[in-house]
C-alpha cells in the first residue's frame, strides 16, 4: 500500500504535521463513569454539564478518522470488580482516586463504580466501538502505564496521537505526558475533552500542554483537514 500523504493540522502553538499512516486517535475514558449522569464523576460531585458536547464532538472526529483509515484507540479506566487491580493503602491511587474515596464514604455504592462488567464501566452508548477499532483497558491515570499501548504504537509506525476525552487535566494531561518522554506527539482537540473540576482546570491543562507537552488543536480543524484525505479505498 502507497505511503499516504502528509497533511498539516492547524494546532497551537504550532501546526502539525501528520498523515493516516503515522498518526491514532486516542479515545480517554468515554465511559459511564465520566460522561453520563449517574455515573462516578456525577455522584462524586463533579460538573458533567459538558460531557455531551464532548461525545457529539468525539463522535464526529472518530467518523473522519474511520473513513480515511485512521487508527481508534480506545480505553477503558477501572479494575477488577475486588478492586484488587486499584491498590490497597499502600497505594496512592488508593488515597486519591475519587471514585474509590467516594465509595469508602457512601458503602452502598462498593463494586459499582469503575469496576468492570458494571454499568459505570461501559463505554457511553453513542461512542461504542465500531470494527477495526482497537480497545485497551488502564487501571490508572495513564495509558501508557502498564498497559499494550507503546507496542500497538510502535508496531504500526505511530507517532502522532489525537487526544479526546475526559478527564483533560487527569488522564488526558498523563497520558499525553507519558508519550511526550516516549517521544510521541501529542495533540489534544480541545472541544472534544473536558475537565474533572471547574472551567480553569480545563484552561490550565490546556496552557500546560500547549506550553509544555504537547499541541493543542480544535475538532473542526481535524475535520477540515483529515477529512479531505482520500479514504484508502479510493486511492490509486
Amino acid at each position: 500500500m502507497a505511503k499516504a500523504e502528509p497533511v498539516i493540522l492547524p494546532a497551537r502553538p504550532e501546526p502539525r504535521e501528520i498523515s493516516v499512516d503515522d498518526t491514532a486517535v486516542i479515545v480517554i475514558d468515554m465511559q459511564n463513569a465520566y460522561a453520563s449522569p449517574g455515573g462516578y464523576l456525577d455522584l462524586a460531585g463533579f460538573d458533567i454539564s459538558g460531557a455531551a458536547r464532548v461525545i457529539s464532538n468525539t463522535k464526529g472526529v472518530l467518523e473522519v478518522a474511520r473513513r480515511v483509515g485512521m487508527p481508534v484507540i480506545y480505553f477503558q479506566n477501572g479494575w477488577d470488580p475486588d478492586y484488587v487491580e486499584a491498590g490497597g493503602p499502600g497505594s496512592p491511587n488508593f488515597h486519591k482516586s475519587n471514585a474509590l474515596k467516594t465509595m469508602r464514604e457512601r458503602p452502598e455504592l462498593m463494586g459499582t463504580l469503575l469496576a468492570r462488567g458494571a454499568w459505570d464501566y461501559e463505554l457511553v452508548d453513542e461512542l461504542k466501538p465500531q470494527p477495526g477499532d482497537i480497545c485497551l483497558h488502564k487501571t490508572r491515570y495513564s495509558g501508557f502505564f502498564n498497559s499494550q499501548l507503546d507496542s500497538v504504537l510502535r508496531s504500526r509506525g505511530i507517532r502522532n496521537l489525537v487526544f479526546v476525552g475526559i478527564a483533560t487535566n487527569v488522564c488526558v494531561e498523563s497520558t499525553l505526558r507519558d508519550g511526550f518522554f516516549l517521544e510521541y506527539f501529542g495533540i489534544v482537540l480541545e472541544d472534544a475533552t473536558h475537565q474533572a473540576g471547574p472551567e480553569f482546570v480545563q484552561q490550565a491543562a490546556i496552557y500546560n500542554i500547549e506550553k509544555f507537552f504537547g499541541w493543542v488543536s480544535s475538532v473542526a480543524d481535524f475535520k477540515g483537514v483529515v477529512g479531505q484525505i482520500a479514504p484508502r479505498s479510493q486511492e490509486a
